[in-house]
């Protein structure tokens, strides 16, 4: 459903006022901020212009993206930049180990770039940011959202041994335009991922953009194959052009549709689903963990 208020502007759908956000303020925003700054590290929120950036560090929590913050891959809906990385810092892990204690955050997430140079893939990064950010805080639960790795299920075992809370990886959109959105991503192998983190016991999860172009029907599939796969929990969200360069918005979809798909995905047996405009696959990460344990 299209709210009549979203009009054409140049064949362009016009930006609805549900999509406004909060600008980052605070003294909370500012002590993150500094952490980031002073401990060298990167966060999604800030290379990917999230939209969630002033809620999330205002209440003292943000997504750390470790491997750098150049991506070996060209998606054409993601703000990181592509290019050739900087060699691996070995140091990593301790630093944003060290940064989750300072915030006293009870949830942390992390994620990366792709690293598709590497022949691990930057999995031995993530098993030691992993046991590291475990070790210096016991009582933090943590959530991981991986590259695919190429499927290598070597690489992909190493998350499944260091054992975090939660392990996503994103499909990000339908299968007909996975080609289209996700360059050099494979629709069913990230299907295939997700399969091997939930035999290997992980709680799984993945997210989905909409506006991209994609139709009900679609998205009702790409929600029963997750399911099929094994996955826990969904988020879905709005997708925004971050630059020009990047993919356009085809439609801005309404939040009566995204409850819907909510709505959906429950009925198809997915245990949580976090669906609306500004959603994005960190956002609220915590209340499905405190689902699982209550």
């Amino acid at each position: 459903m299209t709210d009549p208020a979203v009009i054409e502007n140049e064949g362009r759908p016009k930006k609805p006022d549900w999509l406004r956000v909060k600008l980052p303020i605070g003294e909370s925003y500012k002590h993150v901020r500094g952490l980031v700054d002073n401990y060298k590290l990167h966060t999604i929120c800030e290379s990917g212009n999230c939209p969630n950036m002033g809620e999330c560090w205002g209440e003292g929590t943000a997504t750390f993206m470790i491997l750098g913050n150049t991506c070996t891959r060209s998606c054409g809906f993601c703000a990181v930049a592509t290019g050739r990385p900087e060699a691996v810092d070995f140091d990593e892990p301790q630093r944003v180990a060290e940064a989750i204690h300072l915030m006293k955050v009870k949830h942390a997430v992390i994620t990366s770039v792709d690293r598709d140079e590497l022949k691990d893939g930057g999995s031995i990064i993530w098993q030691n940011t992993i046991r590291a950010v475990k070790t210096l805080n016991p009582n933090t639960t943590l959530e991981t959202l991986i590259p695919d790795f190429k499927g290598d299920k070597d690489n992909i075992q190493r998350i499944i041994d260091a054992f975090p809370e939660v392990v996503s990886h994103n499909i990000e959109t339908v299968e007909r335009l996975t080609k289209q959105v996700r360059i050099q991503a494979r629709y069913w192998r990230s299907m295939e991922v997700i399969r091997t983190l939930k035999q290997g016991g992980m709680r799984t999860k993945s997210g989905i953009m909409l506006g991209l172009g994609e139709t009900r029907e679609e998205v009702i599939q790409t929600l029963t194959d997750l399911n099929d796969n094994g996955c826990d929990v969904v988020t879905i969200g709005q997708y925004l052009q971050p630059t020009k360069k990047h993919l356009p918005v085809v439609r801005f979809v309404h939040p009566d549709e995204f409850a819907e798909y909510k709505e959906i995905g429950l009925a198809l047996g997915i245990d949580y689903v976090e669906s609306g405009p500004l959603v994005r696959s960190s956002y609220h990460s915590e209340r499905h963990v405190k689902k699982m344990r209550d």
